[in-house]
């Protein structure tokens, strides 16, 4: 199952000196499997992690270990994504 992270920004100091720790981690899920796609927002206020998971809680459990959430510099909100398989129909 595939779980998004939308990750905002609420502390710019903080993050700025997490976001190294942060890429790291996000890229060591990424070759076990666990990350899918990553990437910031245009605003620069946030961005988003969608894991790979087998339930929520290990979804979870990835998202609240990741640095810029631990640390406090971003909040989590953690969602179940069902994407659309295209062509549709």
């Amino acid at each position: 199952m595939l779980y998004v992270a939308m990750l905002s920004i609420i502390d710019q100091d903080l993050n700025a000196k997490v976001r190294p720790a942060h890429l790291d981690y996000i890229n060591d899920l990424y070759k076990q499997g666990k990350v899918v796609m990553a990437g910031p927002f245009t605003d620069k206020q946030g961005g988003l992690v969608i894991y790979k998971a087998d339930t929520q809680e290990e979804a979870l459990r990835l998202a609240q270990a990741d640095p810029v959430v631990k640390e406090g510099a971003r909040t989590l909100e953690l969602r179940e994504w069902n994407p659309l398989n295209f062509p549709l129909g």
